[in-house]
């Protein structure tokens, strides 16, 4: 600026000039309001004695308020305090749209869910108008004899004695003779096995057998494309069923039993099941099965229902389902009355988890509403120096809550009913696999999530609100900030409330009691939230050993720490949730793994029948054995069968088990063991722990066998399978629990069941036995012919044992299947050993959801505390300091947050997991048989992507940091 100043021509301001005037205009409103404020504490207080005033009402004395005037001026306080919150939100955008954000999502997510859940809800007769389409009635020929049933026709039983299942199928002729004239019936099967090959592989899908060219049955399905089926080959697929098969419409699928292919000619969408679903024709039923169990009848009345044809039709043994409760039916005396209210153990656990995820909101969202008191300080001063009391200093904060939070409540309703409605068709297809019913938003549930979203904000906004009423008026009106001191009894309540959360944790998981459980993590984490200003207060002082970036960071940390506090805490809530439910899934899946136990040598393969009813003669060994070594190559092939009863063929049930001597059965009853001194002794006593552990794998029953299937089920030596080989063919029986043998004698019970009301019958022989003393320690019994023979019982085959020397992949089963489908039908079970871990996805979102809040919460902490911090980094660019100063400052403060929150979480969900698993333990001990204990399974997994999660929130503050430090202002 050089040259003399023309005043002809007038100068533009400058930059310079313009940052000193709004400096000098500063300085001016500053002054003068300095100058308000004492005049204000020089005005003479009114005499209590001579009654209150108003608190904004410069007036002298006056009469206290009556009820009504106090409701009116706590009316009006709420009224400008909720005006000021409006006014506070429009200024203050982004710390808005932070809040709005973090309150807007969850009520977005549970109101979809609320919506989805209240349209998938389906009515009674939603459900009857996508099964049964046009029809008036469903029959279900259930019995020979006559019968009650409910309203709804769910449930039927017999008027006199038991129900005699009808097993004759009845024909379209019996079931009209007994309809009113003018009825018309058509048969649907709802569920019949669908059996395709797709190349070398067979594949099952749900089959359904109905008429599609009468009206009736095609009311209850929705023509996509093509045509419906009426020849015995041509079916219609749904649409997934066709992305499966790998077909359009005129293609063809291979049968699985190497028969004519099938034709499919249409595309298909039955609305209660979108799924693999084929639509067969009632001749197509007849190519691959004899018949449905799951058979019913559409009917078309010419009127509706009435108490007479119902009251026919269940003398007949016919039950009837309408859209409406049918006349004469009754309620049923077999089925437990359906509860009014929900489960209480599930509503707790319901309401506990809730409040854990409210509890994770507010505190993510505290932070927020902490800066904008610390920014607002000066604004708060001013309404204190005009008369305002504590309590309006609290309204006006907690009303931030108020209309943050039912805008967070609104914006997220809107945005969860819309993608409900929008993304319904997604949801039926890809979720439900059914159609939803009509268009419902359940306005309860969303009533309800609304007034929690509300709670959420006015939760949040607690904390800073009793800071507000106690800051200081003075500094708050110079600009200083006056760090309130943290007083002690929050660190008390806090380690009372960890203290009593760690007792009621340890003592629910002692009795098995779940919401008792959540209820002492809710208290732990409170507890440890109280405590969470204290230890950060503690790490400030640690900050002399530090860089200034790092010694800036936690000093931030501990000036705000209503800001600092709420953010750790929530990353410490997550992750310790997420270490916690993590440790106990970890463990659990280790102790199944460790119980686990084969049903045959891993890699050996049974082939079992999978015909219905399992009476047809197997094919011959030597040509099933022929097959079975062009699959597997080899032969060693063993043809396995159970003992059999004239009970079983006649539909009753027969059980063979060994019977343990009397000298060996354990003296205590499980009454007795309730006492600490019987635990002992039943304990100490060998006779009441067994020797042999449950299959994990493939269970085998009791088998008939003389020798050459025993060395390929039970994985014994050469020499042990001989012994056993001649003990079988000398008549006797087989088993790998010594208990079970006295003086070389075997007991064994044979319990007969018969189909109708008669008792059970029990009888006991005793023969011959023989210990297999090595091979699988699984508890099994093989019976020798012989033997079988002396106990009344027959012989059945059930399939055959293969023994390979390596488990064969799933084609070469696949292939072996095919292979033998022409002669007989086959289910194969392979032995693999331990199953794979199904738990390590359930580990990975664990972790990905703490990371994911550890992060979020350390971003908004992060950039609360940068918003706060600009004078800090003003004053640090004028003493000299280098533009990445911002940059490190930022990625120090992430780290603070994001690491001391990580740290706390690890460590209480790690002693969260420790004593609720040594709780378990030690009932499990206590309990009778002793289960086996859980072990303390740490999953490094998790745990590795949750130390990493705070590099990642520090590397992100890095980044999106800008290194230009700001100028707040400039002196000239």
């Amino acid at each position: 600026m050089s040259g003399p100043h023309r005043p002809d021509r007038p100068r533009h301001p400058t930059r310079v000039d313009r940052a000193d005037r709004a400096d000098r205009a500063d300085r001016a409103d500053r002054a003068d309001r300095a100058d308000r404020a004492d005049r204000a504490d020089r005005r003479p207080r009114p005499d209590p004695a001579a009654g209150s005033t108003g608190p904004l009402d410069p007036a002298g004395p006056q009469r206290r308020p009556g009820l009504s005037g106090r409701l009116g001026e706590t009316v009006g306080s709420w009224r400008a305090a909720l005006r000021i919150a409006r006014r506070e939100a429009r200024r203050a955008r982004g710390r808005t749209a932070l809040v709005l954000a973090m309150i807007a999502l969850p009520v977005l997510a549970l109101s979809f869910v609320a919506v989805t859940y209240d349209m998938a809800d389906l009515t009674r007769v939603e459900q009857f108008d996508q099964r049964l389409g046009a029809a008036d009635v469903e029959l279900r020929w259930m019995a020979e004899n006559p019968l009650h049933q409910d309203p709804w026709g769910e449930s039927s039983w017999a008027r006199e004695g038991e129900l005699v299942a009808r097993e004759r199928p009845a024909s379209r002729a019996e079931v009209e003779a007994l309809l009113p004239p003018g009825s018309r019936a058509s048969q649907v099967s709802w569920w019949v096995p669908f059996e395709v090959r797709i190349g070398e592989r067979t594949t099952t899908l749900d089959g359904r057998a109905l008429d599609l060219t009468d009206p009736l049955p095609r009311s209850t399905v929705r023509l996509r494309s093509g045509r419906v089926p009426t020849a015995t080959d041509e079916v219609a697929v749904s649409e997934r069923a066709a992305r499966q098969l790998g077909v359009r419409v005129g293609g063809t699928v291979a049968a699985a039993d190497g028969s004519s292919p099938w034709r499919v000619v249409g595309v298909v969408e039955f609305p209660d099941q979108l799924g693999e679903v084929v639509a067969l024709t009632r001749g197509g039923l007849a190519r691959i099965s004899r018949g449905s169990q799951d058979d019913s009848w559409l009917v078309d009345l010419p009127g509706a229902p009435d108490a007479a044809l119902v009251e026919r039709l269940n003398a007949h043994g016919v039950t009837v389902s309408a859209r409406t409760p049918v006349p004469s039916g009754q309620p049923s005396d077999t089925q437990e009355p359906r509860a009014a209210l929900p489960d209480p153990v599930a509503a707790s656990n319901t309401v506990l988890v809730g409040g854990l995820g409210l509890l994770e909101v507010v505190l993510l969202v505290g932070p927020a509403f902490a800066v904008g008191v610390r920014r607002r300080r000066r604004d708060l001063a001013l309404v204190a120096v005009a008369g305002g009391d504590p309590v309006h200093l609290r309204r006006i904060v907690l009303a931030d809550g108020v209309v943050l939070g039912g805008l967070g409540a609104a914006l997220g309703l809107l945005l969860g009913v819309s993608a409900a409605l929008v993304g319904r068709p997604l949801v039926e297809v890809y979720v439900l696999t059914a159609r939803s019913g009509g268009y419902r938003v359940f306005p309860a549930a969303l009533a309800a999530i609304a007034a929690v979203a509300v709670l959420a904000g006015v939760l949040a906004a607690l904390a800073p609100a009793l800071t507000a009423a106690r800051q200081d008026v003075v500094a708050g009106l110079a600009g200083r900030r006056a760090v309130p001191p943290h007083r002690r009894r929050w660190l008390v309540l806090g380690v009372v409330l960890t203290a009593l959360g760690t007792g009621a944790a340890f003592l629910g998981a002692g009795r098995s009691n779940t919401p008792l459980v959540l209820t002492g993590l809710i208290l732990g984490e409170l507890g440890l939230v109280f405590a969470t200003p204290t230890l950060i207060g503690l790490l400030a002082q640690l900050g002399r050993l530090l860089p200034p970036a790092p010694r800036i960071a936690l000093r931030d940390a501990s000036r705000n720490r209503s800001s600092a506090a709420p953010a750790i805490s929530a990353v410490m809530a997550a992750v310790a949730g997420s270490v916690a439910l993590g440790v106990y899934v970890a463990s659990d899946d280790a102790r199944n793994r460790a119980e686990w136990l084969p049903g045959m040598p891993p890699g050996r393969v049974l082939l079992l029948r999978a015909d219905r009813d399992g009476t047809d003669p197997l094919p011959p060994l030597a040509l099933v054995t022929e097959r079975i070594r062009a699959g597997l190559g080899t032969d060693a092939v063993r043809s396995l069968a159970v003992p059999a009863c004239v009970e079983e063929e006649q539909g009753g049930y027969c059980s063979v088990t060994p019977a343990l001597p009397p000298e060996q059965v354990c003296p205590y009853d499980g009454e007795s063991y309730d006492a600490a001194a019987v635990r002992r002794q039943a304990l100490a006593d060998p006779r009441c722990v067994p020797s042999v552990r449950m299959v994990g794998g493939f269970y085998l029953p009791t088998l008939v066998d003389d020798g050459p299937a025993l060395g390929v089920i039970s994985g014994a030596p050469p020499d042990e399978v001989a012994a056993a080989t001649a003990a079988l063919r000398a008549g006797a029986a087989v088993v790998t629990d010594p208990r079970y043998l006295a003086n070389g004698r075997l007991t064994i019970r044979v319990t007969r069941s018969p189909a109708g009301s008669g008792p059970s019958r029990e009888t006991t022989v005793t023969l011959p036995g023989h210990l297999l003393r090595s091979g699988l320690p699984v508890d099994r019994l093989v019976l020798s012919p012989a033997a079988a023979g002396r106990a009344g019982l027959s012989t059945r085959q059930i399939g055959y044992a293969v023994d390979t020397p390596a488990a064969p992949a799933p084609a070469q089963i696949d292939r072996l299947v095919t292979a033998l489908r022409p002669m007989v039908a086959v289910s194969p079970e392979v032995e693999r050993g331990p199953p794979a871990s199904e738990q390590r996805p359930v580990l990975l979102l664990l972790a990905v959801a703490a990371g994911v809040i550890t992060v979020g919460a350390a971003g908004v902490a992060t950039g609360l505390a940068a918003a706060e911090g600009r004078r800090d980094l003003s004053t640090l660019a004028a003493v000299g300091a280098s533009p990445r100063v911002r940059r490190v400052l930022s990625l120090c403060q992430a780290g603070v947050i994001a690491v001391v929150g990580s740290v706390l979480g690890i460590a209480a969900g790690l002693a969260s997991a420790l004593i609720i698993l040594t709780s378990v333990n030690r009932q499990y001990a206590a309990a009778w048989p002793v289960q086996p204990p859980y072990p303390m399974v740490v999953p490094w997994q998790t745990l590795g992507v949750l130390v990493v999660v705070p590099l990642v929130a520090m590397l992100g503050a890095g980044l999106f940091t800008r290194s230009r430090l700001a100028v707040e202002r400039r002196f000239d």
